[in-house]
């Protein structure tokens, strides 16, 4: 054995010092995110009901009129949504968790110890497949809220609404309790989630059916958030599985977005490996 493959275990634990010292929980500062969605969610809702001028740029088919109707609070709900997707679309150290960030390098330790990589493929494989299943269930949905708002069941400012709805499922299923996870995806948490930075794409595909530049601006950034991810899942394979990448797992949890402590013994076993 050489020296250098002795000081290799010690320089990979170092580097897992200094990634975890970078890192703070974020369950914390996401239940503020929750709440402030929540608030969002019902001032639409009173816009909606008492305040419609409010909105109107969400449904103005003009380009030109989301410059020119004046300031209005769904161009503050446009700049917030375009600021959460610009933090998924660079690599940050703090407040994006890593679940949201792991197809970009910094966010991989690789493995201590040396793991087949048709492994890592086999899971990243059936992962994938489960996010294909979301895909179909999800667009069959889509699909009937157009078919209703073609026949005007369902008006151009209930898919605005339907959109700042599913802006505040998206942390509950983060946060609380994740359908997709528990009942088709079947990964342990949102660290592992296949589908993470699917959450745009999912939260502003009821848009597709507006032609306005607030709809289609932010669909078509949700698209690009989305095709950054997919190519990374492609060609870096490792960063995406536990196998491959050790930031993903339980006992190296940084993020603790969960309820369950780092330290529970029962939890850290949900590594398997």
């Amino acid at each position: 054995m050489t020296a250098i493959d002795t000081l290799k275990p010690i320089n990979e634990k170092l580097k897992d010092m200094s990634y975890r010292l970078r890192r703070k929980p974020l369950r914390r500062s996401y239940m503020i995110r929750f709440v402030i969605r929540c608030i969002i969610l019902g001032l639409s809702i009173l816009c909606y009901f008492f305040a419609r001028p409010q909105l109107r740029i969400t449904t103005a088919t003009r380009w030109t009129a989301f410059f020119t109707s004046g300031f209005s609070f769904a161009h503050i709900v446009w700049i917030i949504w375009v600021f959460d997707m610009v933090l998924q679309l660079i690599p940050v150290q703090r407040f994006i968790p890593i679940g949201s960030q792991k197809n970009f390098k910094m966010h991989y330790l690789p493995a201590i110890r040396n793991v087949n990589a048709e492994r890592i493929t086999a899971h990243l494989k059936g992962l994938t497949a489960g996010a294909y299943k979301v895909f179909i269930l999800y667009a069959s949905m889509i699909a009937a809220i157009g078919i209703l708002h073609h026949f005007r069941i369902l008006s151009d400012l209930m898919l605005f609404m339907a959109s700042a709805v599913f802006y505040v499922c998206d942390l509950i299923c983060v946060l609380f309790w994740c359908p997709f996870r528990v009942f088709i995806m079947k990964n342990k948490c949102c660290t592992t989630c296949r589908i993470f930075n699917w959450d745009h794409l999912m939260m502003f595909s009821p848009l597709i059916f507006l032609g306005s530049f607030f709809a289609w601006s932010l669909v078509v950034m949700a698209v690009i958030v989305w095709g950054i991810w997919e190519i990374g899942a492609l060609l870096f394979p490792e960063r995406f599985t536990v196998y491959g990448n050790q930031a993903l797992k339980c006992s190296k949890c940084t993020d603790r977005l969960c309820k369950k402590p780092r330290g529970d013994r029962d939890y850290m076993l949900k590594d398997n490996i």
